[in-house]
């Protein structure tokens, strides 16, 4: 039987050639020998958690106790970003309907102003048609008030004698200037227009 010896390690005999049964005693005194240390060794380990196990427990817990706080956090941050961006989307909505809504009465207004302009246009028309039409001289101030279905239209007429020349000076007599002036409101806003023309009369 040889000693065998490694660098860190206790010394072990190495069987060479026994009988079978000095081999056997010689494998369980071996056994026996070497294997106490890691009983006694894992006896201290167990001993050892055993007296730091209520603080092992506490560290787990407040360890758990973290992660739940951690992922009530995220969530509370995640819940109030899709609330900004819920809010941000119905702020863009309502712009854009306010936009919206004052395109539509702009064209409504415009379209409102196009068929007032046309309906006191035919009543200008009408009347200094009525004039030329009409013997005499034209009345000097006077005042109407046309009802449109859609509005009263006041219409004033202005008449009085425009002194006029020939090219080589010569005075032209009873040419008289009419101005037709028509005032009407639309949406809290007056409007008005005026027409103005020139009728002969000895």
């Amino acid at each position: 039987m040889h000693l065998v010896r490694n660098r860190g390690e206790r010394t072990r005999p190495r069987v060479l050639s026994l009988a079978p049964r000095q081999r056997l005693a010689l494998l369980l005194e071996q056994k026996k020998h070497f294997g106490e240390a890691p009983k006694v060794r894992a006896g201290l380990a167990t001993a050892r958690e055993g007296a730091y196990a209520p603080q092992i427990r506490e560290a787990a817990h407040r360890e758990e106790s973290n992660s739940g706080t951690l992922r009530r956090c995220r969530r509370k941050i995640h819940h109030a970003f899709a609330l900004a961006e819920v809010m941000l989307g119905v702020l863009i909505f309502a712009i854009g309907i306010i936009a919206l809504g004052r395109t539509v009465s702009n064209c409504v207004n415009a379209s409102a102003l196009s068929a007032d302009d046309a309906r006191v246009r035919e009543i200008l028309a009408n009347r200094m048609v009525e004039i030329e039409t009409t013997p005499g001289q034209p009345d000097k101030s006077k005042e109407f008030k046309i009802d449109t279905g859609f509005g009263i239209v006041k219409l004033v007429q202005k008449a009085a004698p425009q002194e006029m020349k020939e090219e080589d000076g010569t005075e032209l007599t009873g040419i008289v200037r009419v101005t037709l002036t028509a005032n009407w409101t639309r949406g809290g806003t007056d409007q008005s227009k005026q027409l103005a023309f020139y009728v002969y009369r000895l």
